[in-house]
């Protein structure tokens, strides 16, 4: 399903509060960064981990930086709407849309936490967002090496989408 389909599908306020829900966190996560760089893994990034059109070396505004934040959050929602039922909590939802923001909705679909959501057990969804089904830390890694930033954003995530199960 494309993300034009899933937010004709009836998600599209559910997507839009829970991008505005994480966006100043994912802007913290991320770093704001207002020139074109390359991440901890040679991604070309700008603003707060904006990927699609970043251009290495170019400057960026406070209102583009914004923008492309509010962008790239929907957009992402709207990717991984078609992999999780339609009916979530908002924390649950925005816990999601930055943890795909962050590694693509792609790994995000195929990940454990949405198959546990998919199969209707929220709160294994939330744990599998930092955790391994035995128990082990995972998605806190990059390039090879457990960045500490990483850790730091899936237990936020996490603690986000254990809120909205309460």
């Amino acid at each position: 399903m494309t993300a034009a389909r899933a937010i004709a599908g009836g998600v599209a306020a559910a997507i839009l509060a829970a991008a505005a829900l994480v966006a100043p966190n994912v802007a913290t996560f991320e770093g704001v960064v207002k020139t074109g760089y390359r991440d901890p893994i040679g991604v070309v990034t700008a603003c707060a981990g904006h990927t699609a059109t970043a251009e290495l070396g170019r400057k960026y505004s406070d209102a583009e930086c914004d923008a492309l934040l509010a962008e790239d959050l929907v957009e992402h929602g709207a990717d991984i709407a078609a992999c999780l039922p339609s009916q979530l909590p908002v924390k649950v939802r925005g816990a999601f849309t930055s943890f795909a923001f962050n590694i693509g909705a792609r790994k995000f679909c195929g990940s454990g936490a949405a198959q546990a959501a998919r199969a209707g057990d929220l709160a294994k969804a939330c744990r599998r967002i930092n955790e391994s089904d035995i128990g082990k830390p995972q998605w806190v890694s990059a390039g090879g090496r457990v960045l500490p930033g990483l850790v730091t954003r899936r237990a936020w995530e996490r603690a986000l989408c254990e809120e909205g199960l309460a």
